[in-house]
């Protein structure tokens, strides 16, 4: 029963770590992105190729050059053996960028990705990286759309690191 329940706690510890990954992305938070990678981890992104330690600074970068974004995790599948694991799960993200013009327009990525995960020093962190794109859709700004509609919703504009709203998990 020990050895199945630290297995749940292992599973649980990497799921987060991805969940985490999105979200720091989302609000800009490179030092919480920075604990999803370990710093020799291997990233492979196809526009990208490298370590983690590397990674960060550029996809904080590319995230922060997008108006808005949003990122998630779904379908995750874990296999722990000791203090390594790999997991599979898909991705999807928006990013919103702006014309000359003003006008916003966003993309939707589909993807998966393919990770390997060690646990060093009791903690889990993602040690090698391979994202596969599967398709992407590009559309108008739908948020404009609904508030010229007179249907207003809350929206945030996050385009520096830490937003009033973040609160750190």
């Amino acid at each position: 029963m020990n050895e199945q329940l630290q297995e749940l706690l292992d599973r649980k510890a990497c799921e987060d770590v991805l969940l985490r990954y999105g979200r720091t992305l989302d609000w800009l938070d490179a030092e919480g992105q920075q604990t999803c990678f370990w710093p020799d981890a291997e990233i492979d992104y196809g526009f990208f190729k490298g370590s983690g330690e590397d990674w960060v600074p550029l996809v904080m970068q590319v995230e922060g050059a997008s108006a808005r974004r949003w990122h998630i995790c779904t379908g995750i599948l874990v296999e722990v053996s000791g203090d390594s694991a790999k997991s599979e799960c898909y991705g999807l993200t928006v990013g919103s960028t702006e014309s000359e013009a003003g006008e916003i327009h966003d993309t939707l990525f589909g993807g998966r990705y393919l990770d390997e995960f060690s646990k060093r020093g009791g903690e889990w962190r993602i040690s090698k990286r391979a994202y596969i794109a599967d398709w992407a859709h590009g559309f108008p700004d739908g948020l404009q759309g609904l508030a010229d509609s007179g249907f207003v919703l809350n929206t945030l504009q996050i385009d520096n690191a830490g937003h009033p709203a973040y609160r750190p998990m």
